[in-house]
């Protein structure tokens, strides 16, 4: 596995709240699900680069 960067998050609390909730019913960690719908949105910009054919 990859190493991970830590960094400080400053947010909102209803909106930490949301989240919470909304990874729970997901089963996951509120880490885990922050990371993932950050990673769904840089690939949804098209951000994500396309991995090279051999």
């Amino acid at each position: 596995m990859a190493d991970k960067k830590n960094f400080p998050l400053r947010i909102d609390p209803k909106l930490f709240s949301m989240i919470e909730e909304w990874a729970s019913d997901e089963f996951r960690s509120v880490n885990a699900h922050i990371e993932y719908l950050l990673r769904e949105s840089v690939r949804k910009a098209g951000r994500i680069p396309k991995k090279k054919s051999d």
